[in-house]
């Protein structure tokens, strides 16, 4: 896809979608707190859990999710018919990229955001639903069996390049690069987690679908 003025723009959008601080503001809009003061110091779901508990992470973690979906469905807008499976698909990725980076070094929030898992997820579940699915579920297994968000997240990366490339055969030159530089990403930006996981020093989530499910009923 030739790089063209609406292009640009859709990557823009993209990125100012993913610019969205949701755990900024949610933290200080509701509870007078930058969580980025607190805890791991990023701003993403796993710290707003952390520093905030279930009510502001779940919110968070479900539109930090749709921002990557969103900038993603941006392709819909600004492409026609006429486009190839593989060149949409190269759009698509680049607008999820876009959104990504936006999470990380967000405009709306001094540049300081998250490590961009929950948009990465949105951005996966947008452009290849099976996969990141299968994903999905090998990071709440791990995460059910040892209550270690980033090594759920951690292998949840690694496993979905395994699941569109060797489960659904995918073919996309394009979509094979990008899961794999997704999984040497995450494995990247969590080199501090792998390191408090060997020294047994990683803090446990203190989240559980049995307790999200009690909450949800005190609530009503």
């Amino acid at each position: 896809m030739a790089l063209s003025i609406t292009s640009i723009f859709s990557l823009v959008v993209a990125y100012l979608l993913g610019s969205i601080p949701t755990a900024v503001w949610v933290g200080k809009v509701f509870y007078d707190t930058d969580v980025r003061e607190y805890g791991s110091g990023n701003a993403g779901a796993t710290n707003t859990f952390r520093v905030l508990g279930k009510k502001a992470g779940i919110p968070v973690l479900l539109i930090d999710c749709l921002k990557g979906l969103a900038a993603v469905m941006l392709s819909r807008f600004f492409t026609d018919e006429s486009l190839g499976t593989a060149a949409l698909v190269n759009y698509q990725l680049a607008l999820g990229i876009a959104a990504v980076i936006g999470h990380i070094f967000p405009v709306f929030a001094g540049f300081r955001g998250g490590k961009g898992i929950a948009t990465l997820l949105g951005v996966m579940l947008a452009i290849h639903h099976q996969g990141a699915l299968m994903a999905l579920v090998v990071f709440v297994l791990v995460f059910g069996f040892t209550r270690f968000v980033s090594l759920g997240s951690m292998c949840a990366a690694v496993s979905f390049p395994f699941f569109i490339i060797l489960v659904f055969h995918t073919t996309v030159p394009s979509l094979i690069i990008f899961s794999i530089f997704i999984a040497i990403l995450v494995l990247i930006t969590h080199q501090k987690n792998i390191e408090r996981l060997i020294r047994r020093e990683e803090s446990k989530a203190n989240i559980s679908l049995k307790n999200l499910i009690k909450q949800a009923g005190e609530d009503d």
